[in-house]
């Protein structure tokens, strides 16, 4: 079991059912109404399994956050620190800040919080050149790559091989990658990524 940081298809985004996300899609909606913005609704449909494809995004959270956490406190504003480790459902359209919803969801009750892709994006890439993290990074993540990377050895060889900030600690390098990777998916597919 365990905590998973995973793409949506609309089938799940906009479906009622259980384990569905409709009730918040619906609530996003309408906070983007109030707010002037366009409605969200070109989630792509669910894509088949492909190896290496890039159409889905699976990754496990193992490792402790403290480290990443640590690394946060450091180098951003409180407000971006909140960005990037307090959402619940990051989305691709553009905010201005978060959106702050009365609609509980798996992991968090009675709200949630939902983040804009593109800021976690520029906060994740400045924390990506803060650890140098390195270009050998698995880039698609849709059957844990970044987990298996990080947790099977080849990071820490490369570690080892090419000594760097990012091998100093890679707990909080994994979570670097992860939002990265994470935002960059979310904004490259058009899906939301939430906590499972």
């Amino acid at each position: 079991m365990g905590m998973y940081l995973v793409s949506v298809s609309a089938e799940d985004w906009f479906g009622g059912d259980e384990g569905g996300w409709g009730e918040l899609a619906s609530a996003l909606n309408v906070e983007l109404e109030r707010r002037g913005l366009p409605p969200y609704e070109s989630v792509p449909k669910e894509a088949a399994f492909a190896r290496g494809s890039g159409r889905n995004f699976e990754e496990k959270l193992i490792p402790s956050m403290d480290g990443f956490v640590a690394l946060c406190e450091a180098h951003l504003s409180p407000e971006e620190v909140e960005t990037v480790c307090g959402w619940t459902v990051m989305v691709p359209p553009p905010l201005d800040e978060e959106v702050r919803l009365s609609v509980g969801s798996r992991y968090a009750e009675p709200s949630t919080m939902v983040a804009a892709a593109p800021r976690v994006l520029a906060i994740a890439e400045r924390l990506a050149a803060v650890v140098a993290l390195p270009p050998e990074t698995p880039e698609m993540c849709d059957n844990l790559d970044l987990t298996t990377w990080f947790m099977s050895g080849a990071a820490k060889d490369l570690a080892a091989a090419r000594p760097g900030a990012w091998g100093e600690d890679l707990d909080a390098a994994f979570y670097v990658a992860l939002y990265l990777r994470a935002a960059q998916h979310a904004i490259r597919r058009g899906c939301p990524i939430v906590y499972s």
